[in-house]
């Protein structure tokens, strides 16, 4: 037997599995403190978990390994679960970068719906010191290739694998008895993410997560009839009127829904070198003739974009893990804008977004949603540069949508869903502005938000000024709004300076408020607008926008209150149970005080009482939005005058070709755009310094484009109108 000194354990298999534990461990925590942050703030006891939890579910899962007596058997199995192990943590590193929360198993099942342009960003989030999450492996391959490991060909013992099985049960027995004695009922509550993290650790996170989403499969199956009426219940004392001064003033006009990608509230109005970030986002929030609103949040989760689509078409939240389009989508129950508008006001409906059809699983959900309509990526030339990882650029995207708008029957509902403003906020050369002249932080990120601010800018400029030339402005109403943050937690220090605050002095209070995104509901030709300084976020934008557009909704399935109405509470829920009033900020159990962002340490009863009641209508309203989706209640309730959509009966393919027969067949009854300019286009009217615009196309693309219903405006396949 060769020996090699001190190192000689090595050479044995408890060694090898030991040394592969003894990594996980390291790696976990350096994860732990250079990403996760969790030891920041933490309490003794969960110190002792975070550095005990590591050792727990690593070496339950790579002792497996002793159950393989064959060494031809037992060195690559112990060694895959090792890989596996700290493909986890890098993993969740990467998203946490991203999402400042921890990969759930609803978000890993739907990864083939939601990775298309997720290569560009998960890039970017990667930082120097990942290395070390990987430079061991080849280290250990070659020492076994060159020899310098001895594998050890007699098998251990029975007695060995089985202990190994019982200590790492053991010591989570430990961490979870520790974890229940500082925060009872942590399994059964299941508290965020990062409480469970820092108590069992991110394996042992997954494990539950895995056993919770089987719960919500399982639950979905044992729905009742009878559940629904719980909803209805809560619906109806929830319900806010609508404001007499505002109901149906933008009756009968065409909509707009514009998301700003990655948008949020502080770049409106900021300078920055002298100059406007969003002059023309600026003119549009200052404008007396749009109804905006300062103190509105998103409140998006893992879902990003989809929750908050799903907050603006249902008024009901996204899931507590994962996102709802992509776990659910296929077959989901919904009762949304498009098609309520449709059944009620006779509005045709469309979506425009510069990314495949399959992203996030939009192509299904829309159907469900009663979209008759999407133009996808393979709508539009995305060759060579004129898409980024997440789609066709916006310049290009409002320009080249105009021959498939510019068709579509009056009134209409038409989403433009905007990419080019996206993590990690890079933009080609010839894209930047020359005079705008960005930030110098020590961050990448926040200097590249300014600058994919401002070109999104000019975006949504050019697109204002084709509808004016086009007649479409005088006739809609245009909804602009934030869809989730931009900026996210880990890199808000650096933009503090920016906007005036001390790095130092940074809470998570600080970190609340910049959840603001804007909302403006730009109503071209009425004079009585104004900044509304009501307290909202995503979940009341269905009902305010459609009791301005004169729908009665008091029979429908809104979480939502106007914010318009007289009788909205003001109380925002944030996905994660955290919430703001207009006098608190509550994160956790911590209280701040608005006015002064400090900590109401000794809080009154006065204070206790308040919150508790703010608290209390917060986890109301979430359960009651988790039951109607986790459940699909709505599949047991229909509105009066309202029809279930059929989703088989729409088709993605050939939009073009569909609309262009639906105004053959209506002849001079068309309400289209084109047939209204004598069966002519007004893509002439568009103007954009899109240096792509007339590059021919490529055979290359950053970007796929694969529409599932097989086909693009030209494919020459059916033309029949969607219902």
């Amino acid at each position: 037997m060769r020996h090699y000194g001190r190192f000689s354990w090595v050479n044995t298999r408890l060694g090898f599995v030991l040394l592969l534990v003894a990594l996980v461990w390291a790696k976990t925590q350096l994860a732990n403190i250079m990403d996760f942050n969790l030891y920041s703030g933490a309490s003794p006891v969960q110190y002792v978990t975070m550095l005990l939890n590591p050792l727990t579910v690593s070496t339950l899962l790579i002792g497996l390994a002793f159950y393989f007596r064959s060494a031809k058997l037992f060195y690559p199995v112990a060694t895959i679960l090792y890989v596996v192990n700290v493909l986890m943590i890098q993993l969740n590193v990467i998203y946490y970068r991203e999402f400042t929360d921890f990969m759930s198993v609803a978000t890993m099942l739907g990864y083939n719906k939601v990775n298309q342009g997720l290569g560009a960003s998960g890039f970017a989030l990667t930082n120097i010191h990942d290395i070390f999450f990987w430079i061991d492996v080849p280290i250990i391959i070659g020492l076994f290739i060159f020899k310098k490991m001895r594998i050890q060909k007699e098998g251990t013992t029975k007695f060995m694998s089985f202990a190994m099985t019982t200590f790492s049960i053991f010591a989570f027995m430990v961490t979870l008895t520790l974890g229940e004695a500082d925060r009872p009922q942590l399994i059964t509550r299941q508290f965020d993410s990062s409480m469970m993290v820092k108590y069992l650790g991110i394996d042992a996170y997954t494990a539950f997560d895995a056993i919770k989403t089987h719960g919500v499969s399982e639950m979905r199956k044992s729905a009742k009839k009878s559940d629904i009426d719980n909803v209805l219940s809560y619906v109806k004392g929830h319900f806010a009127d609508s404001n007499p001064q505002y109901a149906g003033i933008a009756k009968g006009k065409n909509v707009f829904v514009i998301h700003l990608e990655s948008f949020q509230q502080f770049s409106l109005n900021l300078k920055i070198n002298g100059q406007e970030v969003t002059p023309n986002l600026n003119a549009i929030y200052n404008s007396n003739s749009t109804i905006a609103f300062d103190n509105f949040f998103n409140q998006v989760g893992q879902g990003k974009t989809s929750d908050a689509e799903n907050m603006l078409e249902t008024s009901t939240f996204g899931l507590p893990q994962g996102s709802l389009f992509a776990t659910q989508g296929n077959d989901q129950t919904f009762q949304a804008m498009p098609a309520i508008l449709r059944q009620t006001q006779g509005y045709s409906s469309a979506v425009f977004h510069g990314n495949n059809a399959s992203f996030w699983n939009r192509s299904n959900v829309y159907k469900n949603m009663g979209y008759q309509y999407f133009f996808d990526a393979s709508y539009y030339d995305t060759s060579g540069d004129k898409a980024m990882g997440y789609g066709l650029k916006d310049k290009l995207l409002f320009y080249d949508s105009i021959p498939y708008l510019e068709h579509m029957q009056q009134p209409f509902y038409a989403k433009y869903i905007t990419v080019t403003n996206h993590f990690p906020y890079s933009l080609d050369e010839q894209d930047k502005d020359p005079n705008f002249v960005t930030t110098t932080t020590d961050s990448d990120v926040v200097n590249g938000y300014f600058e994919t601010n401002h070109y999104l800018d000019q975006s949504i400029g050019e697109f204002y000024d084709y509808l004016k030339k086009s007649g479409l402005y005088d006739k809609s109403i245009i909804v602009l709004y934030g869809d989730h943050y931009g900026i996210s937690n880990s890199e808000n220090k650096s933009l503090a300076s920016v906007l005036g605050k001390s790095a130092d002095d940074w809470t998570d209070f600080d970190n609340a408020q910049m959840q603001r995104v804007p909302f403006m509901v730009n109503i071209p030709g009425y004079t009585g607008g104004g900044i509304n300084h009501t307290y909202g976020g995503e979940i009341d934008v269905m009902p305010t926008l459609l009791h301005l557009l004169g729908v009665d909704t008091k029979n429908d399935v809104q979480l939502g209150q106007d914010l318009l109405s007289t009788k909205r509470d003001q109380v925002v829920a944030f996905r994660d149970k955290d919430f703001i009033t207009p006098k608190y900020t509550v994160i956790g159990e911590t209280i701040y005080d608005n006015t002064t962002g400090q900590v109401i340490s000794d809080p009154s009863k006065q204070v206790q009482k308040e919150v508790a009641a703010a608290r209390k209508k917060v986890n109301k309203q979430l359960s009651i939005s988790d039951d109607i989706n986790q459940k699909d209640l709505l599949r047991f309730y229909t509105p009066k005058g309202f029809s279930k959509v059929d989703a088989s009966k729409y088709n993605y393919a050939n939009g073009l070709g569909k609309l262009e027969n639906l105004e053959n067949q209506k002849g001079v009854g068309s309400t289209s755009l084109w047939t209204e300019n004598d069966n002519k286009t007004t893509q002439s009217l568009y103007t954009t310094d899109a240096p792509e615009k007339d590059e021919p196309r490529s055979d290359t693309s950053r970007i796929k484009q694969v529409n599932p219903d097989g086909g693009d405006s030209t494919d020459g396949g059916d033309d029949t109108p969607n219902p």
